[in-house]
């Protein structure tokens, strides 16, 4: 098997993959993702016991243990382009050989559960309430770069998708689940359905400051698609990235989010970093015992 060029596979002087700077043996089977660098120690200060720590970029990890269960937190930054970066990565710590720079012959599967904030998409998913999403349908076009195939199931629900949305004029939309296995454990409290994934916070997702938008009905048409069983809970920046590359990856993806925004309410959380604590609190909770 060919190696791995440095240029392709970058490994800094340390070891360690070059943008989320951890080792093959600094990484745990179980990874939780959250957006933003600082929210990487609001996680971890649930770990009984802290191993490792490590800092690049916008890119903090820390791993830890609670009780006996492994876990690594990782921020991953904002958006689809970051996701590319950190579900390769992640997949390289656990799949290449280092020293050889090939793949290995036995392949490994990490669980990636995302904890982040979204956007509500139905009056009956309030400001504060936790969402899991049941698949990620992609507006961005990460995947699209990627191999892929899409099942006659998933290609009805785009085709349903682009046909009461009206949203051609846009990049072909993707879609990928969530991983049964961890979805099945996140029935309680938590409110289930699509998650879109947008690649802005602005104008792609219907957001109006200075300039005008080429479907301002973006709000509305999310709202009312309904396709059997699906609707849209939902939408933010990561979801269908990180399902879309897990699910070629071969790693079991989840990703769970409470809402800050309801934007058919138009209301916003009172204390977004109290609902933050309450999902990160409820997510650990079960996340423990997988």
């Amino acid at each position: 098997m060919k190696p791995i060029a440095p240029s392709e596979l970058i490994i800094n002087p340390r070891g360690a993959v070059y943008h989320i700077d951890l080792r093959p043996d600094e990484l745990a089977d179980t990874v939780i993702t959250v957006g933003d660098p600082g929210r990487v120690a609001v996680v971890s200060k649930y770990f009984d016991r802290l191993e490792c720590s490590r800092e690049h970029r916008e890119f903090v990890a820390h791993t830890g243990y609670i009780g006996k269960k492994r876990l690594t937190v990782l921020s991953s930054g904002i958006g689809p382009d970051n996701i590319d970066i950190v579900l390769n990565e992640l997949d390289a710590l656990v799949n290449i050989d280092f020293e050889t720079r090939t793949i290995k012959d036995e392949l490994r599967s990490l669980a990636i559960i995302r904890l982040g904030t979204c956007g509500s998409l139905q009056a009956d998913i309030p400001v504060d309430s936790l969402v899991a999403g049941t698949y990620g349908l992609g507006l961005d076009n990460l995947l699209h770069f990627y191999r892929q195939e899409t099942s006659d199931a998933d290609q009805q629900i785009i085709q349903a998708f682009l046909t009461q949305t009206q949203l051609h004029s846009q990049s072909q939309p993707y879609i990928a689940a969530a991983s049964p296995a961890l979805l099945k454990h996140f029935v309680n409290g938590f409110h289930q359905g699509i998650t879109v994934t947008c690649p802005g916070f602005y104008g792609p997702q219907g957001r109006v400051l200075r300039l005008g938008l080429q479907h301002p009905e973006l709000v509305n048409r999310l709202t009312s698609f309904e396709f059997g069983p699906h609707r849209i809970a939902n939408f933010e920046m990561e979801t269908s990235a990180i399902y879309g590359l897990g699910k070629l990856l071969g790693h079991y993806c989840l990703s769970l989010n409470v809402v800050v925004a309801n934007r058919v309410a138009r209301a916003f959380s009172a204390d977004s970093q109290k609902a933050v604590g309450n999902l990160i609190e409820k997510a650990l909770e079960t996340i423990e015992h997988l």
